[in-house]
């Protein structure tokens, strides 16, 4: 038999050896290792590498082992889009270990945890009590998904029915002490706008490392000099104390006529200048 010949046919047992071999290992092969664990894949790699070479008797059988393995790689990530059963069997399934509270002790046992290391997983979610959590799954790349119960779940504004502004990506448009021209545009500003900003916070572009314009439009900005202190913008607190001091003086002038007709223009615009504050307070606030 040609020697190219005996290298494909090494390449394909031991990459069909291989996978069987880490499926039943289990999901924390590809996830955490131990000393032992990470040794013991590397002296099987490398075993597997030297059988299929032929003990490197030859370059040319080597990189055709490398090649066939890689194409092996690319076909199976195709047939992966393609087919649920093939991905399935590639990439596995997600192994559900907590439910209502409750470890899923048979669950856990086949895909080789204990409950220290289940704890440890939960812990880096910030979650210490097993029966908190709703139910949690061990995905097929080794990390944990966990959703907790309903009563432990932090409050969103959406569950206390609070309008909260939408938020977009930051700009970055100074770096290193240069201007992001195309950043810039992004946030629909222009250089006047810049140096104008820069200008409120006692500034010049030499002295700034890095600035960007929020979903706000506002210029925050990190110098290079960490030890003087960068004023904070003030834009939106100012326009809210300014809309609440006109609704107050509203109020007073409504309160300060005798005539019907000035009184109810006053209490109609303090109605009016209210909602708008209700309407604006999320995104002034936040």
């Amino acid at each position: 038999m040609p020697d190219w010949i005996d290298t494909v046919i090494r390449s394909f047992i031991f990459l069909a050896a291989l996978f069987f071999m880490t499926k039943i290992l289990g999901k924390k092969q590809i996830s955490e290792l131990s000393f032992f664990e990470y040794i013991s894949g590397i002296t099987i790699g490398s075993i597997a590498g030297e059988v299929i070479t032929g003990l490197e008797s030859s370059i040319i059988q080597g990189l055709l082992a490398i090649v066939i393995f890689s194409l092996i790689t690319l076909l199976v990530d195709y047939l992966a889009l393609k087919s649920k059963t093939v991905r399935n069997l590639a990439d596995g399934r997600g192994t559900v270990l907590i439910k209502d509270g409750k470890v899923l002790e048979e669950n856990l046992k086949k895909e080789k945890y204990t409950i220290d290391e289940l704890s440890a997983l939960l812990r880096q979610k910030d979650i210490y009590r097993v029966a908190d959590v709703e139910f949690a799954v061990l995905e097929p790349r080794g990390t944990l998904s966990a959703l907790l119960k309903k009563e432990y779940r932090p409050l969103t504004p959406k569950d206390l029915q609070m309008k909260v502004a939408n938020e977009k990506e930051p700009q970055t448009v100074i770096m290193d002490g240069q201007i992001v021209d195309e950043a810039l545009r992004s946030a629909g500003k222009s250089r006047g706008w810049l140096h104008i900003e820069l200008a409120k916070l006692d500034l010049t572009l030499d002295n700034v490392f890095i600035g960007q314009v929020d979903s706000y439009g506002e210029l925050t900005v990190d110098i290079y000099d960490d030890k003087m202190q960068t004023p904070t913008p003030n834009q939106r607190p100012l326009l809210l104390a300014t809309l609440k001091k006109t609704q107050a003086d509203l109020e007073i002038f409504s309160l300060g006529t005798k005539d019907e007709k000035s009184k109810a223009m006053y209490e109609k615009n303090a109605k009016l200048v209210q909602e708008t504050i209700d309407k604006l307070t999320p995104y002034l606030t936040s």
